[in-house]
Protein backbone atom coordinates (compact mmCIF):
# COMPACT_ATOMS: atom_id res chain seq x y z
CA UNK A 1 0.00 0.00 0.00
CA UNK A 2 1.46 3.65 -1.02
CA UNK A 3 2.01 5.53 2.42
CA UNK A 4 2.82 8.97 3.19
CA UNK A 5 5.15 8.49 5.58
CA UNK A 6 5.55 11.66 7.77
CA UNK A 7 6.60 9.53 10.92
CA UNK A 8 9.86 9.59 10.13
CA UNK A 9 12.64 11.79 11.64
CA UNK A 10 12.90 15.22 9.91
CA UNK A 11 16.72 14.10 9.07
CA UNK A 12 15.69 10.75 6.79
CA UNK A 13 12.33 12.89 5.70
CA UNK A 14 14.17 15.54 4.43
CA UNK A 15 16.94 12.64 2.39
CA UNK A 16 14.62 10.14 1.16
CA UNK A 17 11.30 12.10 0.27
CA UNK A 18 10.10 14.31 -2.47
CA UNK A 19 8.13 16.28 -0.20
CA UNK A 20 8.92 20.14 -0.68
CA UNK A 21 10.51 21.51 2.67
CA UNK A 22 11.05 19.82 6.26
CA UNK A 23 9.64 21.39 9.36
CA UNK A 24 11.53 21.98 11.71
CA UNK A 25 10.83 20.33 15.84
CA UNK A 26 11.71 17.03 14.62
CA UNK A 27 9.73 13.86 13.97
CA UNK A 28 6.54 15.67 15.64
CA UNK A 29 6.28 18.50 13.93
CA UNK A 30 4.28 20.09 10.95
CA UNK A 31 5.39 18.10 7.48
CA UNK A 32 5.37 19.39 4.36
CA UNK A 33 2.86 18.22 1.44
CA UNK A 34 2.87 18.81 -2.27
CA UNK A 35 0.07 17.48 -4.12
CA UNK A 36 1.13 18.02 -8.22
CA UNK A 37 -1.32 17.95 -10.63
CA UNK A 38 -0.73 17.48 -14.01
CA UNK A 39 -2.98 17.97 -17.82
CA UNK A 40 -3.14 15.09 -19.74
CA UNK A 41 -5.47 13.62 -22.40
CA UNK A 42 -5.96 9.68 -21.61
CA UNK A 43 -1.97 8.90 -21.13
CA UNK A 44 -0.63 11.61 -22.65
CA UNK A 45 0.91 15.13 -21.34
CA UNK A 46 -1.11 17.83 -23.14
CA UNK A 47 -0.34 21.93 -22.51
CA UNK A 48 -1.35 24.60 -24.40
CA UNK A 49 0.69 23.89 -28.26
CA UNK A 50 -0.55 19.97 -27.92
CA UNK A 51 -2.97 18.79 -30.40
CA UNK A 52 -5.16 16.29 -28.42
CA UNK A 53 -6.97 13.29 -30.68
CA UNK A 54 -10.03 11.26 -30.10
CA UNK A 55 -11.78 13.85 -28.31
CA UNK A 56 -15.29 12.60 -27.34
CA UNK A 57 -18.26 10.11 -29.29
CA UNK A 58 -16.60 11.89 -32.47
CA UNK A 59 -12.82 11.25 -31.92
CA UNK A 60 -12.31 15.01 -32.89
CA UNK A 61 -8.93 16.67 -33.05
CA UNK A 62 -8.80 20.29 -31.37
CA UNK A 63 -6.48 22.07 -28.59
CA UNK A 64 -6.75 23.77 -25.23
CA UNK A 65 -8.18 27.07 -24.89
CA UNK A 66 -8.37 26.84 -20.69
CA UNK A 67 -7.68 24.62 -18.16
CA UNK A 68 -7.92 26.48 -14.60
CA UNK A 69 -10.37 24.85 -11.74
CA UNK A 70 -10.52 25.05 -7.57
CA UNK A 71 -9.99 22.49 -5.29
CA UNK A 72 -11.26 23.32 -1.72
CA UNK A 73 -10.50 21.80 1.53
CA UNK A 74 -7.89 19.26 1.23
CA UNK A 75 -7.31 16.44 3.49
CA UNK A 76 -5.22 13.34 4.14
CA UNK A 77 -6.59 10.13 5.26
CA UNK A 78 -4.93 7.66 7.55
CA UNK A 79 -4.69 4.06 7.42
CA UNK A 80 -7.95 4.05 10.08
CA UNK A 81 -9.75 6.43 7.78
CA UNK A 82 -9.79 9.43 10.09
CA UNK A 83 -8.66 12.84 7.75
CA UNK A 84 -5.91 15.69 8.51
CA UNK A 85 -7.20 19.25 7.18
CA UNK A 86 -3.92 20.25 5.44
CA UNK A 87 -3.09 23.94 6.59
CA UNK A 88 -1.87 25.91 3.51
CA UNK A 89 1.72 27.41 3.16
CA UNK A 90 0.13 30.74 2.45
CA UNK A 91 -2.39 33.42 0.89
CA UNK A 92 -1.28 34.47 -2.47
CA UNK A 93 -2.64 35.03 -5.84
CA UNK A 94 -3.40 31.11 -5.73
CA UNK A 95 -4.07 30.51 -2.72
CA UNK A 96 -6.17 31.49 0.90
CA UNK A 97 -7.99 30.82 4.07
CA UNK A 98 -10.66 31.75 5.48
CA UNK A 99 -11.66 29.76 9.48
CA UNK A 100 -12.09 26.48 8.12
CA UNK A 101 -12.06 26.35 4.62
CA UNK A 102 -9.06 26.59 2.42
CA UNK A 103 -8.98 27.18 -1.57
CA UNK A 104 -6.53 26.90 -4.12
CA UNK A 105 -6.91 27.49 -7.96
CA UNK A 106 -5.27 25.35 -9.95
CA UNK A 107 -4.07 26.73 -13.31
CA UNK A 108 -2.19 24.12 -16.02
CA UNK A 109 -2.68 26.54 -18.66
CA UNK A 110 -0.08 29.62 -19.73
CA UNK A 111 -1.71 32.19 -22.50
CA UNK A 112 -0.13 30.77 -25.39
CA UNK A 113 -1.27 29.08 -28.37
CA UNK A 114 -5.27 29.03 -28.03
CA UNK A 115 -5.29 28.70 -24.28
CA UNK A 116 -7.04 32.55 -23.39
CA UNK A 117 -6.35 32.37 -19.67
CA UNK A 118 -3.55 33.82 -17.78
CA UNK A 119 0.28 33.75 -18.15
CA UNK A 120 1.00 32.47 -14.37
CA UNK A 121 0.68 28.91 -13.91
CA UNK A 122 -0.18 27.16 -10.51
CA UNK A 123 0.71 23.39 -10.42
CA UNK A 124 0.55 21.99 -7.18
CA UNK A 125 -1.26 22.91 -3.68
CA UNK A 126 1.56 23.04 -0.90
CA UNK A 127 0.62 22.48 2.81
CA UNK A 128 1.67 21.10 6.14
CA UNK A 129 -0.10 18.45 8.62
CA UNK A 130 0.98 16.85 11.83
CA UNK A 131 3.19 14.23 11.47
CA UNK A 132 1.46 11.13 11.20
CA UNK A 133 1.26 7.86 8.68
CA UNK A 134 -0.83 9.05 5.75
CA UNK A 135 -2.11 6.89 2.81
CA UNK A 136 -4.78 8.83 0.93
CA UNK A 137 -6.61 12.26 0.20
CA UNK A 138 -9.45 13.98 0.20
CA UNK A 139 -10.60 17.05 -1.27
CA UNK A 140 -13.56 18.97 -2.87
CA UNK A 141 -13.97 20.63 -6.96
CA UNK A 142 -14.88 23.91 -5.99
CA UNK A 143 -15.10 26.90 -4.22
CA UNK A 144 -16.40 26.81 -0.66
CA UNK A 145 -19.76 28.54 0.09
CA UNK A 146 -18.89 30.95 2.70
CA UNK A 147 -16.14 32.08 -0.13
CA UNK A 148 -17.93 31.80 -3.60
CA UNK A 149 -20.25 34.43 -3.04
CA UNK A 150 -18.10 37.58 -2.08
CA UNK A 151 -17.89 40.64 -4.70
CA UNK A 152 -15.46 39.34 -7.60
CA UNK A 153 -14.16 42.95 -8.27
CA UNK A 154 -13.76 43.98 -5.07
CA UNK A 155 -9.78 45.43 -3.68
CA UNK A 156 -7.85 42.20 -2.82
CA UNK A 157 -7.83 43.23 0.64
CA UNK A 158 -11.72 42.72 0.86
CA UNK A 159 -11.80 39.98 -1.86
CA UNK A 160 -8.77 37.34 -1.79
CA UNK A 161 -6.72 37.43 -4.85
CA UNK A 162 -7.65 33.74 -5.87
CA UNK A 163 -11.43 34.11 -6.53
CA UNK A 164 -10.50 37.86 -7.58
CA UNK A 165 -11.33 38.42 -11.06
CA UNK A 166 -8.80 41.35 -11.29
CA UNK A 167 -6.37 39.10 -10.91
CA UNK A 168 -7.71 35.96 -12.38
CA UNK A 169 -10.12 37.08 -15.36
CA UNK A 170 -12.50 34.55 -16.46
CA UNK A 171 -13.67 32.63 -13.13
CA UNK A 172 -16.23 34.46 -12.07
CA UNK A 173 -19.72 34.19 -12.90
CA UNK A 174 -22.88 36.74 -11.14
CA UNK A 175 -22.55 37.31 -7.47
CA UNK A 176 -25.26 35.13 -7.28
CA UNK A 177 -23.60 32.37 -9.35
CA UNK A 178 -20.20 32.57 -7.56
CA UNK A 179 -17.46 31.64 -8.82
CA UNK A 180 -16.59 29.13 -12.11
CA UNK A 181 -15.28 26.09 -10.46
CA UNK A 182 -13.53 24.53 -12.88
CA UNK A 183 -12.76 26.72 -16.91
CA UNK A 184 -12.20 23.82 -19.00
CA UNK A 185 -12.24 24.62 -22.72
CA UNK A 186 -11.20 23.11 -25.88
CA UNK A 187 -11.61 24.12 -28.99
CA UNK A 188 -11.30 23.96 -33.16
CA UNK A 189 -12.42 26.41 -35.64
CA UNK A 190 -13.42 23.93 -37.93
CA UNK A 191 -16.42 22.48 -35.31
CA UNK A 192 -20.04 23.37 -35.75
CA UNK A 193 -19.94 24.94 -32.62
CA UNK A 194 -16.33 26.04 -32.31
CA UNK A 195 -15.79 25.73 -28.67
CA UNK A 196 -16.65 23.34 -25.75
CA UNK A 197 -16.70 24.59 -22.96
CA UNK A 198 -17.31 23.04 -19.29
CA UNK A 199 -18.12 25.57 -16.87
CA UNK A 200 -19.12 24.21 -13.35
CA UNK A 201 -20.83 26.68 -10.93
CA UNK A 202 -23.36 26.64 -8.19
CA UNK A 203 -26.67 27.67 -9.34
CA UNK A 204 -30.15 28.09 -8.04
CA UNK A 205 -28.52 30.52 -5.75
CA UNK A 206 -31.01 32.80 -3.62
CA UNK A 207 -30.81 35.25 -0.51
CA UNK A 208 -31.88 38.93 0.36
CA UNK A 209 -30.26 40.45 -2.16
CA UNK A 210 -28.50 38.23 -4.60
CA UNK A 211 -27.02 40.86 -7.09
CA UNK A 212 -25.11 42.07 -4.46
CA UNK A 213 -23.44 38.81 -3.31
CA UNK A 214 -25.79 38.05 -0.41
CA UNK A 215 -26.66 34.88 -1.29
CA UNK A 216 -28.01 32.61 1.63
CA UNK A 217 -28.12 29.05 -0.14
CA UNK A 218 -27.61 27.51 -3.49
CA UNK A 219 -30.26 24.76 -4.43
CA UNK A 220 -27.51 22.78 -7.07
CA UNK A 221 -24.12 23.14 -5.25
CA UNK A 222 -22.30 21.40 -8.33
CA UNK A 223 -19.07 20.53 -5.74
CA UNK A 224 -17.37 17.40 -6.46
CA UNK A 225 -16.30 15.52 -3.35
CA UNK A 226 -13.37 13.14 -4.26
CA UNK A 227 -10.45 11.17 -2.98
CA UNK A 228 -8.07 8.40 -3.43
CA UNK A 229 -7.70 5.78 -0.54
CA UNK A 230 -4.21 5.08 -1.85
CA UNK A 231 -2.01 8.25 -2.92
CA UNK A 232 1.45 9.25 -2.51
CA UNK A 233 2.80 12.31 -2.83
CA UNK A 234 6.26 11.81 -3.09
CA UNK A 235 5.69 9.27 -5.98
CA UNK A 236 2.30 10.00 -7.69
CA UNK A 237 0.68 13.13 -8.76
CA UNK A 238 -2.97 13.78 -9.79
CA UNK A 239 -3.66 13.81 -13.17
CA UNK A 240 -6.74 16.13 -15.22
CA UNK A 241 -7.74 13.77 -17.72
CA UNK A 242 -9.77 16.02 -20.16
CA UNK A 243 -9.94 13.22 -22.51
CA UNK A 244 -12.23 11.03 -20.23
CA UNK A 245 -13.90 14.05 -19.16
CA UNK A 246 -15.22 14.91 -22.66
CA UNK A 247 -15.46 10.75 -23.40
CA UNK A 248 -19.82 10.86 -24.24
CA UNK A 249 -19.93 14.35 -25.50
CA UNK A 250 -19.98 15.24 -29.15
CA UNK A 251 -17.76 18.15 -28.64
CA UNK A 252 -18.32 19.21 -31.90
CA UNK A 253 -21.59 20.42 -31.87
CA UNK A 254 -23.48 22.62 -29.11
CA UNK A 255 -26.76 20.60 -28.42
CA UNK A 256 -28.72 17.30 -29.99
CA UNK A 257 -28.59 16.60 -33.39
CA UNK A 258 -32.78 16.11 -33.01
CA UNK A 259 -34.39 17.98 -30.78
CA UNK A 260 -35.13 17.46 -27.38
CA UNK A 261 -38.36 18.65 -25.91
CA UNK A 262 -37.11 20.42 -22.36
CA UNK A 263 -33.99 20.00 -23.29
CA UNK A 264 -31.73 23.20 -24.64
CA UNK A 265 -28.82 23.85 -26.06
CA UNK A 266 -27.48 26.74 -23.99
CA UNK A 267 -24.22 28.25 -25.04
CA UNK A 268 -21.64 25.55 -26.23
CA UNK A 269 -20.31 22.80 -24.16
CA UNK A 270 -21.99 22.59 -20.17
CA UNK A 271 -22.47 26.01 -18.08
CA UNK A 272 -23.99 23.47 -15.35
CA UNK A 273 -27.67 24.00 -16.06
CA UNK A 274 -29.95 21.35 -15.29
CA UNK A 275 -31.93 21.68 -19.07
CA UNK A 276 -28.45 22.24 -21.02
CA UNK A 277 -28.33 19.21 -22.95
CA UNK A 278 -24.53 19.00 -22.67
CA UNK A 279 -24.38 18.83 -18.80
CA UNK A 280 -25.88 15.59 -18.74
CA UNK A 281 -22.94 13.51 -19.56
CA UNK A 282 -20.31 16.33 -18.18
CA UNK A 283 -22.32 15.36 -14.90
CA UNK A 284 -21.71 12.16 -15.30
CA UNK A 285 -17.94 12.44 -15.88
CA UNK A 286 -17.82 14.44 -12.59
CA UNK A 287 -20.11 11.87 -10.48
CA UNK A 288 -22.32 14.54 -9.60
CA UNK A 289 -26.32 13.99 -9.86
CA UNK A 290 -28.01 16.75 -12.57
CA UNK A 291 -30.90 17.81 -10.93
CA UNK A 292 -29.62 18.16 -6.94
CA UNK A 293 -26.03 19.51 -7.90
CA UNK A 294 -24.50 16.96 -4.91
CA UNK A 295 -22.00 14.23 -5.55
CA UNK A 296 -23.04 10.92 -6.16
CA UNK A 297 -21.05 7.94 -4.20
CA UNK A 298 -18.57 10.07 -2.70
CA UNK A 299 -17.34 11.02 -5.76
CA UNK A 300 -15.93 7.10 -6.45
CA UNK A 301 -17.21 7.16 -10.02
CA UNK A 302 -15.97 10.38 -11.38
CA UNK A 303 -13.22 10.23 -14.41
CA UNK A 304 -11.42 13.69 -14.63
CA UNK A 305 -8.95 12.96 -11.77
CA UNK A 306 -6.93 9.71 -11.76
CA UNK A 307 -3.76 9.05 -9.80
CA UNK A 308 -0.64 8.34 -12.03
CA UNK A 309 3.27 8.18 -11.03
CA UNK A 310 5.77 11.50 -11.05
Amino acid sequence: MNKLHMSLGALSVCAIAALSACGGGGSSGPKAVTIDFAAVAGSTAINCASTVTDLGTTNAQGTLSDLRFYVSNVKLVKADGSTQALTLDKTDDFNATLGSDTVTLIDLEDKTGTCAGTTAMNTSIKGTVPAGDYVGVKMTLGVPFAMNHTDAAADTAVTPAVINNAVHPGMAWSWAGGRKFTKIEVTNSSWTAPFFYVHLGSTGCTGTNPAAGQVDACSRPDRVDFGFASFNPDTQKVAVDVKALLSANNVTLNGPVTPISGIVAGPGGCMSGATDYECGEIFNALSLDLITGLTLNSGANQRLFKVVSK
